[in-house]
Parts: C-alpha cells; sequence; structure tokens
C-alpha cells in the first residue's frame, strides 16, 4: 500500500537538505541517524523544530532527510527551510503562517569568495612599516 508522503528542499549557504514528510508519530531521521545525534545543540534542535512547532504538526509526521554540504549549523537552516516547503504541500493554508515567520524565504547569505592579493575575501595583509 503507497502512503501519502510530501517533499521539500531546503537550501542555506552550501547545504542542501531534501526532505520527506511520511503521516507518522513525529520521529525525525537524518542521514539514517537519530535527530539527537546528529544535531547535538538544543538551541540547532529547536532551530529545525520551529515550522512543526508554528503549523501543530510535530506529532503527526514522521520527517525523513537527506542533507549534504556545509556544517551543523547550514545543515539545520536547510533542513528547516525544507520541513516548511513540504509542510506548505501538506495544507496550502500554512503559507501564510509560514512566510510571515521568514521560514519560506532562502537565506541569500553564503561566503564571500577569496580576492588575489588578499588574506581572505577582504582581509588585507598585515603591514609592515620595514
Amino acid at each position: 500500500m503507497a502512503t501519502v508522503q510530501y517533499y521539500g528542499t531546503g537550501r542555506r549557504k552550501s547545504a542542501v537538505a531534501r526532505v520527506r514528510l511520511v503521516p507518522g508519530t513525529g520521529k525525525i531521521v537524518i542521514n539514517k541517524r537519530n535527530f539527537v545525534d546528529y544535531i547535538p545543540s538544543p538551541a540547532t534542535r529547536l532551530d529545525v523544530l520551529q515550522p512543526l512547532n508554528l503549523t501543530n504538526t510535530a506529532t503527526s509526521y514522521d520527517v525523513i532527510v537527506n542533507v549534504s554540504g556545509g556544517g551543523k549549523s547550514g545543515q539545520a537552516g536547510a533542513i528547516r527551510h525544507g520541513i516548511s516547503r513540504a509542510l506548505l504541500q501538506v495544507n496550502p493554508d500554512f503559507r501564510k503562517l509560514l512566510k510571515k515567520a521568514g521560514m519560506l524565504t532562502r537565506d541569500p547569505r553564503v561566503k564571500e569568495r577569496k580576492k588575489y592579493g588578499l588574506k581572505k575575501a577582504r582581509r588585507a595583509p598585515q603591514y609592515s612599516k620595514r
């Protein structure tokens, strides 16, 4: 029997998360690992759960995520974005709520490229008088 699934892709910095919502009990699996094991920081975990808590769907769906690229914080932002997009497929009425909270907008901030003659993107070499 085929169960209904909702998909969403989230991005943040260089992280990309493919999120799948399946009707269930609220279990979250990231890269075939437990949610708490994959994201150890409680503050970052709250960030990921924000769209589910906002729409009161935290216990109605199991979340299955494949995420790659970036660090833990960027991946958490990508997962949050992906969950928000998947929730729109569940119920289009969530758009107003999620949009107001700023969860549907992809954060455009990415690392600036390094320029030649500089140590980093903008960091000039240390000046020495002699």
